[in-house]
C-alpha cells in the first residue's frame, strides 16, 4: 500500500520551496519584483571614507542631450562604494522610455526622490531604497522643485520654449505630497526657475530671456507667493535672469542670477525672508551654486562676458550673508557645470564635457581630489539620502 501521507507531505514541502518569499518582495508599487534593493547592481568602486555616515546614497541626475530622451540617474552607494550608472532603467525594466528627456532637478523627501524631467513634462517620484517608480506626475515644462510640510511646488514654463511663437508667463504647480496629485497652480513671471519655501512664503526666481535678440527681455523679478492663499502677494526686483533660490532656514533667502551675458556678471543676492523689501548684492561670479547647512557655495567665471577668452574660474561661499573664501580643489583641466555640496568639506563637481557624450563627476574633500568617475550625459544635479 502506498504511503499517501508521506507523498502529501513531500508535495506540501515542494510547493513551499517553490513559492516566492513575500518578505523579499517590494509591495510599494504592486509590480511584484522579487528584488527589493539595488545591491545586486555593481559599477565602479570608489573611495567613500570621507563621506558622512548619515549619507546612504548620493543620486546624480544627468540631464542628457535635449531631444534624445537621454536623461538618466546614477547612484553612489556609500556602504560599498559602488557608482552605478543608469540605475533608473535597471530598476524599472518595464519603463521602456526610461527617465525621459532633460533631467532638470532632483530632491529628497523622506525616503522618496523627486525628479523633475523638463522636456518630458514629468515629475517622477521614486523610492530612495531601490529607485523603483512610485508615481509620474504631469506638469508642463517643469523646471525646479521645493517642499513645505504638505506640498511639493514645481516651477513651470507653462509651455514656453526656445524658438516658440509665444512667450506666456510661467506658473508654479502645487502637488499634494500624500496623493501625488496636482491640486492647484498660480501664474508668476516669465520662465521661472528655482524656488524656496520659508515662513509661509514661496520665493520664485523668474528668468525670462526667450524672446529674440538683441534684448532677450530677461525677467528681473522674484515672485513671492503666500502659501496659505496660494496667490502672488508681491514681487521684488533683483537682477536679470534669476536662477537658483535657497533658504537658510533662519530667515535669509539667497538668489543667484546668470546675468545678461553682455554687461552684468553672474552674482548672488540676499533677501530678508521675513520682510522681503530689497535684494543685497553679496558677490559676483556665481553661475554654479549649491547649498549645504545654510552655506551657499559658488563657482563663477571671471571672463564669462568674453566668449573668446579661456575661462578663469573663481570660487567663494556665503553664510549668514557674509562672503568668504572657498577652494574646492579643482584645477584648470576641469570645466565645472554643476556642484553637489555633501558637507562643509566634501563636494561633487560635474563636468559636462562636450554635452553629447558621458560626462565626469569629480569628488573633492578638504581641497584635494579624491577620485573621478564617468557619469551619464551632462551631470547636472545631486541629492543625498
Amino acid at each position: 500500500m502506498k504511503n499517501y501521507g508521506f507523498i502529501l507531505l513531500c508535495a506540501i514541502l515542494l510547493m513551499a520551496s517553490c513559492k516566492k518569499d513575500d518578505s523579499n518582495q517590494d509591495k510599494s508599487d504592486g509590480k511584484g519584483y522579487e528584488v527589493i534593493t539595488d545591491d545586486h547592481l555593481s559599477g565602479t568602486v570608489l573611495a567613500v571614507d570621507a563621506f558622512p555616515e548619515s549619507i546612504r546614497k548620493v543620486f546624480i541626475l544627468n540631464q542628457g542631450k535635449m531631444g534624445s530622451n537621454g536623461a538618466s540617474l546614477d547612484i553612489l552607494r556609500t556602504k560599498d562604494g559602488n557608482y552605478v550608472c543608469g540605475i533608473f532603467k535597471k530598476m524599472n525594466p518595464d519603463e521602456g522610455a526610461g527617465l525621459g528627456d532633460v533631467g532638470n532637478d532632483i530632491a529628497v523627501l523622506g525616503d522618496e526622490i523627486w525628479i523633475v524631467v523638463n522636456n518630458s513634462g514629468i515629475v517622477d517620484v521614486i523610492s530612495a531604497r531601490n529607485e523603483r517608480e512610485i508615481a509620474a506626475i504631469t506638469v508642463p515644462t517643469p523646471r525646479c522643485i521645493a517642499f513645505d510640510e504638505k506640498y511639493a511646488y514645481v516651477t513651470s514654463w507653462a509651455g514656453a520654449s526656445y524658438g516658440g511663437s509665444s512667450n506666456p508667463k510661467g506658473r508654479v504647480y502645487r502637488i499634494d505630497i500624500a496623493t501625488k496629485k496636482v491640486i492647484d497652480s498660480v501664474e508668476v513671471g516669465h520662465q521661472p526657475e528655482g524656488l524656496a519655501a520659508y515662513g509661509g512664503k514661496l520665493f520664485v526666481a523668474n528668468s525670462g530671456g526667450l524672446t529674440l535678440p538683441p534684448d532677450y527681455s530677461y525677467d528681473k523679478d522674484l515672485s513671492i507667493i503666500d502659501t496659505r492663499t496660494f496667490t502672488v502677494s508681491s514681487t521684488l526686483e533683483v537682477a536679470p535672469n534669476l536662477q537658483k533660490v535657497y533658504s537658510d532656514g533662519k530667515g535669509r533667502i539667497y538668489v543667484s542670477t546668470y546675468c545678461d551675458y553682455a554687461s552684468i556678471n553672474s552674482a548672488l543676492y540676499a533677501i530678508d525672508g521675513k520682510e522681503p523689501e530689497e535684494a543685497v548684492l553679496l558677490g559676483e561670479y556665481a553661475s554654479i551654486t549649491a547649498m549645504h547647512g545654510g552655506t551657499v557655495y559658488c563657482i563663477g567665471n571671471k571672463k564669462e562676458l568674453d566668449w573668446t577668452a579661456d575661462p578663469e574660474w573663481t570660487s567663494w561661499k556665503c553664510s549668514g550673508g557674509v562672503k568668504s573664501d572657498w577652494n574646492p580643489g579643482f584645477d584648470s583641466s576641469v570645466s565645472p557645470y554643476s556642484i553637489g555640496a555633501l558637507s562643509e568639506d566634501l563636494f561633487l563637481i560635474g563636468d559636462a564635457g562636450n554635452y553629447e557624450e558621458p560626462g565626469t563627476v569629480y569628488c573633492y574633500s578638504k581641497g584635494s581630489k579624491l577620485w573621478s568617475v564617468t557619469s551619464g550625459v551632462i551631470p547636472g544635479a545631486y541629492a543625498a539620502w
